[in-house]
């Protein structure tokens, strides 16, 4: 059955890498035109130039508030309209508690949750325009804390309630908000991880990879075109009954209910 996207635009931040290069690279196959947006320029114009002409890379600093108008105003101008947002943007620093410092937090929440609601105000008229969607591409530990993870975790809490505060809103405006919550994913940022867990304890990686899926409790790591999957169909008809969902892509680690 095919996505129903085909001729549609959407717009991906974080796209140049990970989990929005998958994404990106998946709703281009599905026949849309994608606007690539991230920090690093040459990543950006690489993957764009991958992707071919159904793709378009505009190099933004999100945490910047007149960034994220421009990088929707940027795709109204290159495509003429906008159906699909996908907010990917931001990775939160990880650590223990004792060594974050403020700059950390508002950072965290200045890439990852400002960057969101400012684009979703930014591409809000042009969505309900098309009947169109928004994706929040969040994480699993927004439900479970730990304490290593005290930048993300209340980010990605933030974003759930935000979610569901605009699912609200787009039952009466005609736009679909969901998000996806993925959890470990093989990612440069993961084999970061890994690698830093790898030195600490004086194992290999393959070790320090076994040790991690053993703390998580999961069979393995997920795939970034996993997630992108997830994005096609909540992006599509197919998904058009799904409002407000919080999707848990992660192996199984979130073991809660709520």
């Amino acid at each position: 059955m095919q996505d129903g996207l085909e001729g549609k635009v959407a717009l991906v931040t974080g796209a140049s890498r990970g989990i929005g290069q998958a994404i990106a690279a998946r709703l281009v196959a599905a026949g849309m035109k994608v606007a690539l947006v991230a920090r690093t320029r040459s990543e950006l114009d690489a993957h764009a130039a991958r992707l071919g002409p159904g793709a378009f890379a505009h190099a933004a600093d999100l945490r910047e508030a007149a960034a994220c108008v421009g990088a929707v105003d940027a795709t109204l101008a290159h495509f003429g309209h906008l159906d699909l947002l996908v907010n990917n943007a931001g990775a939160t620093k990880r650590g223990p508690f004792a060594d974050l410092a403020d700059a950390d937090f508002f950072d965290g929440f200045a890439l990852k949750f400002h960057a969101a609601v400012r684009l979703t105000r930014a591409a809000w008229p042009a969505l309900r325009a098309r009947g169109g969607a928004i994706v929040n591409i969040i994480g699993a530990g927004g439900k479970t804390p730990a304490p290593d993870f005290t930048v993300g975790g209340p980010v990605n809490s933030a974003l759930m309630n935000f979610t569901k505060a605009m699912a609200q809103l787009g039952i009466r405006e005609g736009v679909r908000v969901n998000a996806i919550n993925p959890g470990s994913i093989e990612t440069q940022r993961l084999t970061g991880r890994l690698e830093a867990a790898a030195r600490a304890a004086n194992v290999s990686l393959d070790e320090a990879r076994r040790r991690n899926l053993a703390d998580l409790g999961v069979a393995r790591f997920g795939a970034p075109a996993e997630i992108a999957e997830v994005v096609a169909f909540l992006a599509g008809a197919r998904a058009s009954y799904m409002q407000g969902a919080l999707v848990d892509v992660d192996g199984g680690v979130t073991r809660g209910l709520f």
